[in-house]
C-alpha cells in the first residue's frame, strides 16, 4: 500500500482534518520565510493535538544540527526530512544523537541527479522537481528504483493514481495539491487519500 504524507500543516483545522482522514505521515515545515513555516513551539502544540499514531516529519533546509536534534528529542517530530545541502557528514552526526528515520530530498532533472540520490545513505529519499511550483517532473527518470522513496511535486487528487502506477513510490508527499487559497482543504485531502488507497490496494 502506497503511503501518504500531507505536508505543511500549521493550524488546528489542519490537524483536525488529518486526525479524521488518517494519512500515514504529516509534515511540519521549519524553514523560516516560507508560508507554511511553523515555529518549534507551534509545532509542539500541534503535535500535542495530532493523533499519536500519525508520525510527524520535520522538514529542514540547512538547519543547525542542534535545532534538529532538539525537535527530535522533544518528541515533536518522529522523522527528519532534509531539503538543503546536508551531506553524509551531517547525516552521520545527526545519527549519533537521533534514532528517527531520515528522508533526504533531491531535485531530479536528469539520470545523473537520480544516481546521486541513490548513492546517499539516508533511510528514505524524497524526489522532487525542487521548484515549489506544484509542478511534476519527468517520472520516467525514477522507474525501477530499488530504494523506498517519497514522490513529491505537482501531486493532486487527479494524478495520484497515475503517479503510483508509473513510479511505484513508497509514499506520495503532497502539500499545495490539497490546498485552496493557500489553506489545507478537507475535501481535497479526502479525495487525495481516497485516490491513493483505492489505487494501491
Amino acid at each position: 500500500m502506497t503511503k501518504i504524507k500531507i505536508c505543511g500543516l500549521k493550524s488546528e483545522d489542519d490537524i483536525s482534518y488529518v486526525n479524521e482522514l488518517k494519512p500515514d505521515y504529516i509534515g511540519f515545515v521549519f524553514l523560516q520565510g516560507r508560508k507554511r513555516y511553523v515555529s518549534p513551539s507551534r509545532a509542539a502544540h500541534l503535535r500535542g493535538l495530532l493523533d499519536p499514531s500519525i508520525p510527524a516529519v520535520g522538514v529542514f533546509v540547512n538547519e543547525p544540527l542542534e535545532q534538529v536534534i532538539a525537535l527530535a528529542k522533544s518528541g515533536t517530530i518522529q522523522m527528519i526530512q532534509l531539503h538543503g545541502q546536508e551531506d553524509e557528514a551531517y547525516l552521520k552526526e545527526l545519527r549519533k544523537h537521533c534514532s528517527q528515520p531520515v528522508i533526504k530530498a533531491f531535485i531530479i532533472k536528469t539520470k545523473e541527479d537520480m544516481e546521486k540520490a541513490l548513492s546517499f545513505s539516508s533511510d528514505y529519499l524524497l524526489l522532487d522537481n525542487g521548484l515549489g511550483t506544484g509542478e511534476a517532473f519527468d517520472w520516467s527518470l525514477i522507474q525501477n528504483i530499488d530504494r523506498p522513496f517519497f514522490l513529491a511535486g505537482g501531486l493532486n487528487p487527479g494524478n495520484a493514481a497515475s503517479a503510483i502506477k508509473l513510479a511505484h513510490p513508497y509514499a506520495l508527499d503532497v502539500s499545495s495539491g490539497v490546498e485552496t487559497d493557500g489553506k489545507k482543504d478537507y475535501e481535497k485531502i479526502k479525495a487525495f487519500i481516497h485516490a491513493v488507497r483505492t489505487t494501491s490496494t
